[in-house]
């Protein structure tokens, strides 16, 4: 009877090791294509599908009053905050939650200006890596640089809405926002607040990062 009640408990504690692996494995954040963010769930309104899933966390911060409002646009990046602001002939008009590059790939401070605009953009560095069969994401923080896709896999670049370039490789897009700086060094916002910027701006707008 003991030896019974053993093998009985000792199911029960694998059956609950299996389950809580189970879960862990399935603990990712949602959307897809989820890739430590640049290619991943994007604030957006829940409405834009799958790829475009509402905010990773409230947005208090975001605003814009600068509709109707002429005058030489300047944006600064407030690195410390997190936050980019956005002025008319020196008024502030916006302010946009942001998140910049991570430690080890910081958005590097300086003065700079808008050198592209892209409606659409997609990036040509970063993106997640697929199973051409399955669908199933084989690497979620792809760099194309380094990561190359095996037999049967495909390269997917990382969807990057509204892109202003201002450092090369570097611009603002919108992008998913974690609360932290988290990014390969572009500076992401919120769909809303990345549209009003990418209307407002032009080629030779000021940038300057603090």
């Amino acid at each position: 009877m003991r030896h019974k009640s053993f093998a009985n408990m000792k199911y029960l504690l694998l059956l609950t090791a299996s389950l809580l692996l189970a879960s862990c494995l399935n603990s990712s954040p949602p959307g897809s294509d989820y890739m430590a963010g640049i290619g991943g769930p994007i604030s957006r309104p829940a409405s834009g599908g799958p790829h475009h899933p509402a905010p990773a966390i409230p947005d208090d911060v975001s605003y814009w009053d600068g509709d109707g409002i002429s005058g030489s646009p300047l944006i600064k990046i407030n690195r410390r905050e997190q936050k980019a602001y956005f002025y008319k002939s020196g008024v502030l008009v916006g302010v946009s939650k942001i998140s910049s590059g991570k430690e080890d790939k910081g958005t590097p401070p300086g003065t700079y200006e808008i050198s592209q605009k892209s409606k659409d953009h997609k990036s040509t560095l970063y993106g997640v890596i697929k199973d051409k069969a399955t669908g199933m994401t084989v690497n979620e923080s792809a760099d194309i640089r380094k990561d190359k896709p095996g037999p049967g896999q495909v390269f997917y670049p990382a969807p990057m809405p509204n892109f202003m370039r201002f450092n090369d490789a570097i611009g603002m897009h919108t992008g998913y926002l974690p609360g932290y700086a988290a990014s390969h060094g572009c500076v992401r916002m919120p769909h809303h607040m990345s549209e009003k910027f990418f209307e407002n701006v032009s080629v030779g707008t000021p940038v300057i990062v603090e």
